[in-house]
C-alpha cells in the first residue's frame, strides 16, 4: 500500500510511518501563530544590519578631520564593509543551506553587532577600515539567510508581505543609522554617534533572538562547492542576467558616489551644515521606500525597460539639479536621484528572480554582489573625483554609470528585438 499524501509540507525529522501525522505544523500567514512574530524579528534584523552597513556614511567628514585624512581615504570605511558584504554573500548563502537559516542570521548578527561596539573605539584609520570590513562579512550572512527562511516558512500567499517588512526594516535601517550616527557626531564626536548606533543594534538584536520563532521545515542539505559552481557558472553565462547584473552595480555606482560625498560638500561652504543636520538629509530615503513599491505598478504600464529608462531619467535629471548652489535644489535632486534609484533596483532585483529558473537563492546572491561592489565603487570614486574636482566630477562619474545603465538596456532591447525576429526551431537551438 502506498504511503498516505496529505497534501501538508514535509517536517524534518518527521517519522516515515504510512500514517499522516496527527497535527503537522502548517506554513505561517497573518493570521496563524507566530507570524507577526517572525515578521517582528526579521524587521528588527534588517534594521540593526544595515544601520551598522552604513554607520560611518554620514560622519565622514567628521572621521576626516579625526585622523586628518581625505575624502578618499575616510571613503574606505563605507567600502570595505559593502565590499566585503559583496564577497561574502555567495559562500555565506551555501553555508546557510548546511547549517540552517536561523542559526546563520544569529550568529553573524552577534559578530556585526559585536564589532559594532568595538568600532567606535578603533585607534586609527587603519583599524577602522578593517573592522568594517569583518563587519560587513558578517552581516552578509543576514540577506543570505533571511530570504529563504520566509520562502520556507510562510504561505506563498503571505510571502511578500513578509519580504516587504524585511526589506522596510533594511531601509528604515539604513537611513536611522545615518540620522542616529549624524545627531549623536554632533552632540558628542563621531566615535559617539557610532556607539549611539551600536547600542541601537544591540537592542534589535536582543529582539530578534526573543521573537523569531524556530525553523520548522528547513531541510539540511550536503555542501556541494561543485554543484555550487556550476549553477553559479550557468548564471554568469545567462546573457540577461548578467545585464541585470551589470544594472544593478552601476544604479549602486550612482547612489554610492552620490551619498557617500554629499556630506563634505554641504559641510563646506557657502552651506557649513552640522553633522546632525546632514544626517537628518538621509530622510529622504523615505522617497525610495514609495519608488521601490510602486516600481510592479509602473513595470506593469511601461515595461521593464520602460520603468528602467524612466528611472534613469529621473537619476541624471537629480544629479544635473544637484550641480546648483542652491540647498533647495541640491536636496530637489537628492529626491529625483533617490527615487529613480530605488525604482530602478527593485525593477533589476525582481527581474532576477523572475530569469532565473533553477538556483534563485544563487541568482540573488549573485545580483546582490554586483549591487554592493557597486556600492564600494561609487563611495571609493566618488570621493576620489570630489577630492580632485570637487561636486561637479562626483556627478560626473555618477552620470558615466547612468550611461552604462541605458547602453545595457537599450543593448537589451536590440536584443530581445532580434530574438523575435529569429524563426521559432533557431531560437529553440539557443
Amino acid at each position: 500500500m502506498p504511503p498516505v499524501h496529505t497534501g501538508a509540507p514535509v517536517i524534518p525529522g518527521a517519522s516515515t510511518s504510512l500514517f499522516p501525522q496527527p497535527n503537522p505544523p502548517e506554513l505561517r500567514a497573518p493570521a496563524r501563530p507566530g507570524y507577526r512574530r517572525m515578521s517582528l524579528a526579521l524587521f528588527a534584523a534588517g534594521l540593526a544590519t544595515f544601520a551598522l552597513l552604513y554607520s560611518t556614511q554620514a560622519l565622514l567628514p567628521a572621521i576626516s578631520d579625526g585622523f586628518g585624512v581625505t575624502a578618499g581615504q575616510a571613503s574606505w570605511t563605507v567600502s570595505a564593509a559593502t565590499g566585503a558584504l559583496a564577497l561574502f554573500v555567495l559562500p555565506l548563502s551555501a553555508l546557510s543551506e548546511r547549517f540552517g537559516r536561523t542559526r546563520m542570521m544569529t550568529w553573524s548578527m552577534a559578530v556585526a553587532v559585536g564589532i559594532g561596539l568595538l568600532v567606535p573605539f578603533a585607534p586609527n584609520l587603519e583599524w577602522l577600515v578593517a573592522l568594517r570590513a569583518l563587519q560587513g562579512a558578517a552581516i552578509a550572512g543576514i540577506p543570505a539567510s533571511a530570504m529563504a527562511y520566509l520562502a520556507e516558512e510562510v504561505k506563498p500567499k503571505a510571502l511578500v508581505g513578509a519580504i516587504g517588512l524585511f526589506v522596510a526594516g533594511n531601509s528604515i535601517g539604513g537611513m536611522s543609522g545615518r540620522l542616529v550616527t549624524g545627531w549623536g557626531a554632533q552632540l558628542g564626536g563621531w566615535r559617539a554617534g557610532l556607539l549611539t548606533v551600536g547600542l541601537m543594534s544591540l537592542a534589535c538584536a536582543a529582539a530578534f533572538l526573543v521573537l523569531l520563532p524556530r525553523a520548522r521545515f528547513f531541510r539540511p542539505a550536503s555542501l556541494n562547492p561543485r554543484a555550487v559552481g556550476r549553477t553559479v557558472a550557468g548564471h554568469l553565462r545567462d546573457p540577461l542576467l548578467l545585464r541585470l547584473y551589470g544594472i544593478g552595480a552601476l544604479f549602486m555606482t550612482v547612489f554610492g558616489a552620490v551619498y557617500t560625498v554629499i556630506g563634505y560638500r554641504l559641510v563646506d561652504e557657502p552651506f557649513s551644515l552640522g553633522q546632525g543636520v546632514i544626517g537628518s538629509i538621509f530622510l529622504i530615503y523615505l522617497v525610495g521606500t514609495v519608488s521601490s513599491a510602486a516600481a510592479g505598478q509602473l513595470v506593469a504600464r511601461t515595461g521593464r525597460r520602460g520603468a528602467l529608462y524612466l528611472a534613469v531619467t529621473t537619476t541624471a535629471l537629480g544629479l544635473l539639479l544637484s550641480l546648483s548652489d542652491s540647498l533647495a535644489a541640491i536636496l530637489a535632486g537628492l529626491i529625483l536621484i533617490t527615487a529613480g534609484f530605488f525604482a530602478g533596483h527593485a525593477v533589476a532585483s525582481a527581474a532576477v528572480s523572475r530569469t532565473a529558473r533553477t538556483g534563485r537563492a544563487q541568482a540573488s546572491a549573485l545580483y546582490q554582489s554586483a549591487y554592493y561592489l557597486g556600492s564600494s565603487a561609487g563611495g571609493t570614486l566618488g570621493a576620489l573625483a570630489y577630492h580632485s574636482a570637487g561636486w561637479a566630477a562626483t556627478v560626473g562619474i555618477a552620470l558615466l554609470a547612468v550611461l552604462g545603465v541605458v547602453s545595457i538596456t537599450l543593448y537589451g532591447s536590440h536584443a530581445a528585438r532580434a530574438e523575435r525576429r529569429m524563426p521559432a526551431s533557431a531560437a529553440a537551438a539557443r
